[in-house]
C-alpha cells in the first residue's frame, strides 16, 4: 500500500475545495491494495489509469513500482489536479495523458479505475478496454457501496467474461473483471428530438446522455430573446452543445463557442453541431480559464449543482465569477437553474443586475448584464 503521506499531500486544486470534498477515497484506497496484493503483475509492463479524479490512483500506481503509467481522465479539472499533485510530491513526468483508446490500452496488463456513476460511461470504458486489450487483461474497478448497483456488474459482464466483488473496506468494494470480450463499440449515440428538428450525439460521459434535460429545453425557449446585437456567444458547460447548436443554426452570424471541462462533452457537442448542420467551436477548459477578458457578448449556461457525488454549488458559482469576467461591458449572462437555488443574488454580485425572465414549475431563467462602467 503506498505510504499515507502520499494521500495527505494531495488536493483537489483547481477543482471546488470544502470540508465535506476530498481528493482520495476509500476506494482508491483498495484498489491500490488490490493490485498491490496481485500475483504475477510485472510492474515495468504498461498499466492503465482511468477515472483518476485527483491523482491518487496514478501517483499512487508509481509509488507501488510501476513505471509505465498510462492515464485517461475525462474532466480537464482532473488532469490539472495530477499533475499540480504530482508536483507536489515530487512525481512530475512520471505517467503520460492519454484519450480513451488504443493508444491508452494496447499492451497494458491491468487498468486501474474508479467506477463512474454513469452506466453509460461505463459501458464505453468497458467496450474501449475489451477492444484495445488481451484476454488476459485484469481490470480493477473500485467504487463507494452506496454508489455501486448490480447493474453495474451486469455493464462489465458485457465485456468480460468473468466480473467478480471483492470484500469490502470502510464503505468501499472493488469489481475485478477478466477475460477480454471485443463486441463492438456502441457509443457515441444519438438521438432525434422531433419537436426541436434536432439531432443530439452523446459519449458516455455526457449528462442526460442523448435526451434533452428539462432546464435545458426551458432555457431553450428563450434563445430568441437573448441579446440580438451579440457576435461572441458562449455555452459554458456545453454537454452535448444543444444551445450552441441551436444559438449557431438560428443566428448564422454569430461566433459560437461550445466550453466544457469534460472531454465527452466537447467530443459529442462537436458530433451535435455536425449532425445539425450548425458551424460552432469547441474548446476544452476549465471554466473559460483560457478565454480572454471582456471578449464575449453572450455567455448561456444550464450549471451543475453537485460535484461527484457530492451536493455542492461550487461549480456553479465558479461558472457565474468566470461569466462576468469574459463578457463585454453589456453583454448578458442567461442562466437556467432549479428555483430552490434561488441564485439572483449570487448572480447579480458575479456579473451585474439580474432579473428574473421566467419561471415553471421547477426552474427559473435569469438574464445577469454586466455594467456598462466598472463596478
Amino acid at each position: 500500500m503506498p505510504d499515507e503521506s502520499l494521500f495527505d499531500a494531495l488536493r483537489r486544486e483547481p477543482d471546488a475545495e470544502a470540508p465535506n470534498l476530498h481528493a482520495v477515497d476509500a476506494a482508491d484506497r483498495l484498489v491500490l491494495d488490490t493490485v498491490d496484493e496481485l500475483p504475477g503483475i510485472d510492474r515495468a509492463t504498461p498499466i492503465a489509469v482511468i477515472g483518476d479524479r485527483y491523482g491518487a490512483l496514478t501517483l499512487g500506481a508509481v509509488s507501488l513500482g510501476f513505471t509505465a503509467v498510462r492515464v485517461h481522465q475525462d474532466a480537464v479539472t482532473g488532469v490539472r489536479a495530477l499533475e499540480l499533485n504530482a508536483a507536489r510530491v515530487s512525481m512530475s513526468g512520471s505517467y503520460t495523458q492519454h484519450a480513451l483508446g488504443a493508444e491508452l490500452l494496447d499492451g497494458v496488463g491491468v487498468v486501474l479505475m474508479q467506477l463512474p456513476r454513469g452506466l453509460a460511461e461505463l459501458t464505453e470504458i468497458s467496450e474501449h478496454i475489451a477492444a484495445h486489450t488481451s484476454a488476459d487483461v485484469v481490470v480493477l474497478a473500485g467504487g463507494r457501496d452506496k454508489h455501486m448497483t448490480p447493474a453495474m456488474n451486469d455493464v462489465l459482464r458485457k465485456s468480460f467474461e468473468t466480473v467478480t466483488a471483492g470484500r469490502g473496506r470502510q464503505k468501499a468494494r472493488v469489481l475485478t473483471a477478466r477475460g477480454a470480450v471485443a463486441s463492438g463499440m456502441t457509443y457515441p449515440v444519438s438521438k432525434r428530438i422531433a419537436d426541436l428538428d434536432l439531432t443530439v450525439v452523446a459519449h458516455g460521459a455526457v449528462f442526460a446522455g442523448a435526451g434533452l434535460d428539462i432546464g435545458t429545453r426551458y432555457l431553450l425557449e428563450f434563445v430568441p430573446k437573448m441579446l440580438p446585437r451579440a457576435r461572441v456567444a458562449v455555452d459554458l458547460g456545453c454537454g452535448t452543445g444543444i444551445l450552441a447548436t441551436e444559438l449557431a443554426r438560428t443566428r448564422p452570424d454569430l461566433e459560437v463557442i461550445a466550453t466544457d471541462r469534460s472531454a465527452a462533452a466537447i467530443a459529442s457537442a462537436a458530433a451535435t453541431a455536425e449532425a445539425n448542420g450548425a458551424r460552432i467551436s469547441v474548446l476544452s477548459d476549465d471554466a473559460m480559464s483560457t478565454v480572454e477578458s471582456e471578449s464575449v457578448d453572450l455567455v448561456v449556461c444550464n450549471p451543475p449543482f453537485h460535484e461527484g457525488a457530492a451536493v455542492h454549488t461550487g461549480g456553479a458559482s465558479k461558472l457565474f465569477v468566470a461569466a462576468g469576467r469574459v463578457l463585454r461591458p453589456g453583454g448578458q449572462l442567461w442562466t437556467v437553474f432549479n428555483t430552490h437555488l434561488n441564485y439572483r443574488r449570487e448572480l447579480a454580485d458575479a456579473v451585474g443586475p439580474t432579473d428574473l425572465m421566467g419561471r415553471n414549475g421547477k426552474f427559473t431563467v435569469a438574464r445577469s448584464v454586466r455594467p456598462s462602467e466598472q463596478r
